[in-house]
């Protein structure tokens, strides 16, 4: 690597211009990424990520300044360029990744022609070598048929091949830097494993050094050489990915690491650990450490009195922290609880027996055509009273299609799904006596979409228990105040609106929403995945806390396998609308592994830098569910294949023990085989 910086900050400073005043978000902040590295910035919401990227490119809007310091980009002053200046760098020496990507893509023009604009505007290309270098970026991030995915518009790709064209276009112009802020948010476990390896693969290629934001500490150990745990606008912890997360001497650090649910671990032991408090507003800022209010080990006349000065110790790790000398050497396994094994089976409180789901889509330039959809095909799965079942899969492979099933937002074509003696499968929400609706609620991922935003807290919560449980407004009033317990809120949240709550706050309400009738069965449809990392733990942790204090049954569906193995009791993995394997959790992520069960784990990033396992590598996308393939629903894509047998015969259900299913060709005992064979022997014991 070059050891001279291609970007660097020097105790810069960066504030907001309000109505109120100044308002200062970044108090001084220093770090350098060389030619070829890649820096992984970690931290919270609110903790200033976002607006150190779009600082390195300027990117403040009217009201932003730097207002001290200087941010070098090859030596020269950004904070000082002119316009005009910025504009010859911006996209062209310095380019940045989004963490939407369809809201970097102009959703009226095709994908060729946004690709080509990059050289026409930065490099006065015409039209021919624009469209030819178009071609050569696409085939570099292996997005297959590239002329026909030049001729798309954005709608037309998936989320995996969206994120791949914009990473492409940041690429075009060979920038010296590229910021990447959050990008693989969002995206499937193995859609998010391709691209990292994607990342990785172009940086050493085109020698970029990366400015990579996350807060998925997996993503930084598969990207990043260093890492910098910021909070509340300063870098509290600098170091390599073996120092920060092998030997963490922050206690915010710390708290972070704890928050995370690992494989060797469940609910049964401790609960996870999580960080109590908020990032405080850039207006409380404290004199002393910014997370003094938060810390477990602060010592109030040192941490409080002053400015805390950054200090290296002899390997280059630098922490923010006047005891960092004195805490005792981090424990990954004190912090996480020990492993307990399943419960004997009881009898199951919902049963889905062969339930389908086709649904009619019309086709054609007058639409006269109409096709069927198959969402869900043969599906077969059992969750018991008091425990978790988890529902596992990409996106498109029915997750949602069955929580709404259960919930009778929508209704099933075939099948049956039994709630205790009472059958569902094809009774839509609005037809459910109140009883039954009482019986079985949903929690849904985004909190914002189910929170009416002129409506209190109270409001919300009492309207739910008058209409599921019959009280009066005032029995309903008193009532509201006890489900704030159960989920942990002060009883003044009643007064407040959605708008003045945080994410986790709002997820909580949701929760508290859901549990006032007192459900027997609870469905979370990835309540956790836009969570942060210490609100993720605290969240997770109230779900199991009702769950052992209510006796709810929990069907939880997450794309995040370190969730997942942590909650679960049972395990269904789903493909393409089948249910590929089920059975109890420590079953499930044993050998011997249905094959995309082992792509999915072998996809899950890992905190160890030292720790390799043979990636998976899932050639193509998701089959379309209107083009179902006649044999495996995996075939198509299954690195295991055994030939034509697959792709024209549907596979058998081979029983194992305890009720552990696996719907595959391949015999059990050669599956424990290929499973050795890869190094994924057991995700325990890694």
């Amino acid at each position: 690597m070059n050891s001279q910086p291609v970007l660097e900050f020097r105790q810069v400073r960066i504030s907001f211009m309000t109505r109120a005043g100044e308002i200062n978000v970044i108090p001084s902040l220093s770090f350098s990424l060389n030619k070829g590295a890649a820096l992984g910035i970690v931290g919270e919401s609110g903790c200033g990520k976002s607006t150190v990227a779009l600082a390195t490119m300027r990117y403040l809007g009217r009201g932003g300044r730097v207002t001290g310091g200087e941010i070098l980009f090859e030596g020269r002053n950004i904070a000082a360029m002119s316009d005009r200046e910025l504009r010859a760098i911006r996209g062209r020496r310095i380019a940045m990744v989004y963490q939407d990507p369809i809201s970097s893509l102009n959703p009226v023009k095709t994908i060729g022609k946004q690709l080509m604009e990059v050289p026409i505007i930065h490099e006065d290309a015409d039209a021919a070598s624009a469209r030819t270098k178009a071609l050569h970026m696409l085939d570099e991030v292996r997005l297959a048929d590239a002329a026909r995915v030049m001729d798309r518009y954005p709608h037309q790709l998936s989320g995996g091949q969206q994120q791949r064209v914009v990473i492409a276009m940041a690429l075009m112009a060979h920038p010296s830097v590229l910021v990447m802020d959050e990008p693989t948010t969002g995206l499937d476990v193995t859609i998010e494993a391709a691209v990292l390896d994607l990342v990785v693969e172009l940086r050493e290629r085109h020698d970029a050094a990366i400015l990579f934001i996350s807060h998925n500490l997996g993503t930084i150990a598969r990207v990043c050489d260093r890492v910098g745990m910021m909070y509340a606008g300063e870098l509290i912890e600098q170091g390599t990915v073996r120092q920060l997360f092998g030997n963490p001497r922050h206690p915010y650090t710390r708290g972070l690491l704890n928050c995370l649910p690992t494989a060797r671990h469940n609910k049964r032991g401790r609960p996870l650990a999580t960080i109590p408090g908020q990032v405080l507003s850039p207006l409380a800022r404290p004199p002393g450490c910014a997370f003094a209010a938060r810390c477990a080990y602060v010592a109030e006349d040192r941490c409080t009195t002053g400015a805390i000065p950054a200090v290296a110790d002899e390997n280059g790790q630098v922490v923010r922290c006047v005891r960092s000398a004195e805490l005792p050497r981090w424990n990954e396994d004190a912090a996480a609880g020990v492993a307990l094994r399943d419960g004997d089976p009881v009898e199951p409180i919902l049963v889905v027996k062969n339930l389908h789901k086709q649904y009619r889509q019309s086709r054609g330039p007058f639409r006269g055509t109409r096709s069927e959809v198959r969402a869900l095909s043969g599906v077969d799965l059992l969750a018991e009273p008091g425990r978790t079942l988890l529902i596992v899969g990409e996106s498109g492979c029915g997750k949602s299609t069955l929580a709404k099933i259960l919930s009778g937002l929508v209704v099933a074509s075939n099948g049956e799904v039994w709630l205790k003696d009472t059958q569902i499968a094809t009774t839509e929400v609005g037809k459910r006596p109140l009883e039954l609706k009482r019986r079985l609620q949903m929690v849904f991922q985004n909190p914002d979409s189910t929170l009416n935003p002129s409506h209190t807290v109270g409001f919300a919560l009492g309207r739910a228990l008058r209409r599921l449980k019959g009280l009066t407004r005032r029995e309903a009033e008193d009532a509201t105040g006890k489900l704030l317990d159960v989920v942990k809120l002060p009883g003044e949240f009643r007064k407040r609106r959605p708008h003045q709550l945080s994410g986790g706050q709002k997820q909580r309400v949701a929760i508290a929403r859901a549990l006032a009738g007192e459900p027997e069965v609870l469905i979370a449809d990835e309540p956790t995945s836009a969570l942060d990392l210490s609100v993720q733990a605290a969240v997770v942790n109230l779900l199991n806390e009702v769950q052992l204090g209510l006796g709810t049954t929990l069907l939880f569906i997450s794309h995040d396998l370190n969730v997942a193995r942590y909650m679960a009791d049972r395990v269904a993995v789903m493909y393409l609308g089948t249910v590929v394997e089920f059975g109890r959790s420590s079953e499930v992520f044993e050998p011997p592994f249905h094959p995309y069960t082992e792509a999915l784990l072998s996809a899950t990033p890992s905190l160890d830098p030292d720790r390799r396992r043979d990636r998976i590598i899932l050639e193509g996308a998701l089959p379309s569910a209107a083009s179902v393939p006649v044999g495996c629903p995996f075939s198509s894509r299954c690195p295991c294949k055994l030939g034509a047998v697959c792709d024209s015969v549907p596979p058998p259900k081979q029983m194992l023990a305890h009720g552990h299913s696996i719907l595959c060709h391949i015999p059990a005992a050669d599956l424990v085989k290929l499973n050795a064979a890869r190094g994924l022997a057991s995700p325990r014991s890694s």
